[in-house]
């Protein structure tokens, strides 16, 4: 009985400790302005010097009452000609540092949440090496730190990206209704998934303890997450198209180095491989049915029976489910390392933008290139707040399912949460990237 209490009472009291240090050296380092320091970001300032050419142009002939044609005199054309002034097209490129991250909007809320964010997910991760009894409760063994805060920062970042997606200027209204007829669709799916009207054997998981309020419930949220997740996907599915240069622009300005480039093909096939772990016909195909009987493939001379590899070969049912959560944590990982390439190629779009303005015609009209560059520059902070969502998401629900041992129900739900976000990111990209393939949707 002592040594129970003595063991809830150290792991409290090194809960408190994590986190209290780490929210201090957090903040001392300035580790969110820090991720986002030495970025490139761009300036097009307006014409405030506008020249006498400047303010010619076509103007209409205004005829004076009662006028007949005959009397209209022939206009004389000018013999002066119209020059485009370079000076109203230059674009200036700075990098940023805190004093400029400060000014944005949404910075105070992404270090905020960034703190929340990593001090919970430390704590998650600290309880899986704490000794703990699984016959105590909760509070007993010192679960209670880390729930409450992995619960707290998924409160915080559903509040916060259902904020940033409703923001008024960030998106255009057509993003917003096609987000939420994805959520409809989200949560219609949802049903049919929970209350088990798809095939059982299409997916890995089990609802059958939860009640009807529950499930619905869940399905609610996942219709959230469908809906609220659209806009920051396709911000992605932007950022690989641009960052890996599928429009062979070949301008280095705009695309990313050869490393930013590797990491933006593994985050997304990473991404795409875990949403389909839980999928029982291709997770069937990673998983040794006869590892306890007979091992090995059968042959037929020299030929292979391919047949019947499927089964007998590759991991146990208890090394997948392993494999499995090693893969959603590495896709977490992997998410958060590409967010500066990411927010690299949202602002390297507004050179783009810019870029091809300048060159569309031989007296461009940069007035819209302008104002792109503005709105990406001053809603830099919220989409970053979109890119680092959902890898956050995704780790608090994975350590959620992992330290919820006493709570089957609980665990399962987290769990399929986890995957519900990875399955939504990987659909939403793909679907993305496939229209920009096939030249139904085009970066502008």
């Amino acid at each position: 009985m002592t040594s129970s209490i003595f063991s809830s009472a150290s792991n409290l009291i090194l809960h408190a400790s994590l986190s209290l240090s780490l929210t201090l050296i957090l903040r001392f380092l300035k580790i969110p302005t820090l991720l986002l320091h030495g970025l490139n970001t761009y300036i097009h300032p307006d014409d405030v010097n506008p020249t006498s050419n400047s303010q010619q142009g076509v103007r209409a002939a205004i005829r004076r009452p009662g006028m007949l044609d005959s009397e209209l005199k022939p206009r004389k054309k000018s013999k002066e000609k119209f020059e485009f002034d370079e000076s109203k097209a230059q674009i200036f490129r700075l990098k940023l540092n805190d004093s400029h991250l400060q000014s944005r909007l949404y910075c105070n809320e992404f270090s905020r949440t960034f703190y929340v964010i990593i001090v919970a997910a430390s704590c998650l991760l600290l309880q899986n090496f704490l000794p703990v009894s699984k016959d105590s409760g909760v509070l007993a063994n010192g679960s209670i730190v880390p729930i409450l805060l992995g619960s707290a920062g998924v409160g915080k970042i559903s509040i916060l990206i259902a904020r940033v997606s409703l923001e008024r200027s960030a998106s255009r209204r057509s993003e917003k209704e096609l987000s939420f007829i994805l959520g409809v669709l989200g949560f219609l799916l949802g049903l049919t998934i929970v209350f088990q009207i798809a095939p059982y054997w299409l997916l890995d998981f089990g609802f059958g303890s939860l009640d009807g309020l529950g499930k619905f419930s869940v399905a609610v949220f996942m219709g959230c997450i469908a809906g609220f997740l659209y806009m920051p996907a396709s911000r992605n599915a932007r950022a690989f198209w641009l960052g890996t240069d599928q429009i062979r622009c070949n301008l280095s300005i705009i695309s990313c180095g050869w490393i930013a480039r590797m990491l933006l093909y593994a985050n997304y096939l990473f991404t795409v491989f875990t949403s389909l772990l839980w999928i029982n016909p291709f997770a069937d195909i990673l998983v040794n049915k006869n590892i306890d009987g007979r091992k090995g493939s059968q042959f037929n001379g020299t030929v292979i029976d391919a047949e019947k590899l499927v089964g007998n070969m590759g991991l146990s049912r208890s090394d997948l489910d392993k494999f499995r959560l090693w893969c959603l944590l590495v896709s977490g990982i992997l998410q958060i390392v590409t967010l500066r390439p990411n927010v690299q190629m949202f602002l390297n779009e507004a050179m783009l933008c810019w870029y091809q303005r300048l060159h569309a015609s031989k007296f461009p009209d940069l007035d819209y290139s302008r104002a792109k560059v503005f709105l990406h520059n001053h809603y830099l902070c919220l989409v970053v707040l979109q890119f680092f969502a959902p890898p956050a998401l995704v780790l608090l629900f994975l350590g959620l399912s992992q330290i919820a041992d006493n709570f089957g129900l609980v665990k399962e739900v987290a769990l399929f949460v986890a995957w519900w976000v990875v399955l939504v990111w990987a659909m939403f990209t793909s679907t993305i990237l496939a229209l920009y393939r096939r030249g139904i949707l085009y970066l502008s």
